[in-house]
């Protein structure tokens, strides 16, 4: 393998000086609570950690510098992208992934469907500064799989979809153009929705190397976790892709360029309404229910982005205390 090959770019060979060419890079592979191990030129290898290195600091898709011969960490390079979500009591963001080109939002053409949920999604992509497909599963199982095409379309201005049995070897293919040599994309979304199957068809695994799948509930459609953690993957194509739990819960905190984006439609008249604070929900002069009355806007995609922009709102840590003394804390608790 060659450092491109792995996803190195101009952007990681730019931070290296002089110090520096003594150093070999390695692209972080799995982060588990007490070691790491890392991708090079020569294949895979452990990480030597310092005593005062917590992995909990990294994220798959990281690149690191590290000593030729004990593969001993010596610093991290400044990441592309960042994937990460917020969850509930913790007090630093969970890292999901780092330097991914593409995200490839999975769900299902059943039950699992769900628009919100896609658009937590998207906010969190959009946010990470990186590109989003949303890819639609278990094609083959739907009659008609239209309808789940054009409304997940609907969802962000631009947004590409595409439908695949996750199985089948043509869904190679179909996510070819994002999963080219040296790109690499992330597999995110709920259990059950074919993640690790369309995971094993990328990477053409043999039998003893493919990652467990599990059946779903009949009644919800909803699956259970079979992925534990998060793992860099050859794509038979030429790139890289992380596999991630399933995450069935995901709260927006910190997210405002990402739901702007998502919500263009929105972000847009927001400056044509009569007060800069408008909420958009009864407000004399507001552009926003203007569009709603004249059915350029769907209310039900307002009253969406009204629940995350609050939610949003609620969570983002705001600074309080003295000048030079500031401390950063949530507003609230998250809901």
């Amino acid at each position: 393998m060659t450092l491109p090959s792995l996803g190195w770019a101009s952007f990681f060979e730019e931070q290296l000086g002089p110090d520096d060419s003594g150093h070999v890079p390695l692209r972080v592979a799995t982060v588990h609570r007490s070691r790491m191990t890392g991708l090079s030129t020569i294949g895979t290898v452990r990480v030597g950690l310092p005593a005062h290195v917590n992995t909990a600091q990294f994220a798959v898709g990281d690149w690191v510098l590290a000593d030729p011969q004990s593969h001993l960490l010596i610093r991290r390079l400044e990441r592309r992208s960042l994937l990460e979500r917020q969850t509930v009591g913790a007090r630093v963001p969970q890292l999901i992934a780092a330097n991914v080109d593409t995200v490839f939002i999975v769900t299902s053409c059943n039950d699992d469907f769900n628009p919100a949920r896609l658009e937590r999604y998207l906010a969190l992509a959009n946010e990470a500064g990186t590109n989003a497909v949303i890819v639609l599963t278990k094609a083959d199982q739907t009659p008609d799989p239209t309808p789940f095409l054009e409304q997940a379309s609907a969802l962000q201005r631009g947004l590409e979809v595409v439908s695949v049995n996750a199985r089948s070897p043509d869904a190679v293919g179909v996510l070819a153009p994002w999963s080219g040599v040296g790109q690499t994309v992330a597999l995110i979304g709920s259990s059950g929705v074919g993640k690790s199957t369309l995971l094993n068809t990328l990477a053409r695994k043999s039998e003893d190397a493919k990652q467990a799948t599990g059946a779903i509930r009949e009644d919800d459609a909803k699956g259970r976790h079979t992925t534990t953690a998060r793992s860099l993957h050859k794509i038979e194509t030429g790139g890289w892709v992380i596999d991630t739990p399933g995450m069935r819960t995901l709260h927006v905190s910190d997210l405002s360029s990402g739901l702007e984006t998502l919500f263009a439609e929105i972000t847009e008249r927001a400056p044509d309404c009569r007060f800069r604070d408008c909420t958009h929900m009864h407000e004399p002069g507001c552009a926003v229910q203007a569009a709603v009355a004249a059915g350029e806007l769907d209310l039900a995609r307002l009253d969406r982005w009204r629940k995350l922009h609050n939610e949003n709102l609620q969570n983002t840590p705001v600074e309080t205390g003295a000048r030079g003394n500031r401390k950063s804390g949530p507003r609230g608790k998250f809901r």
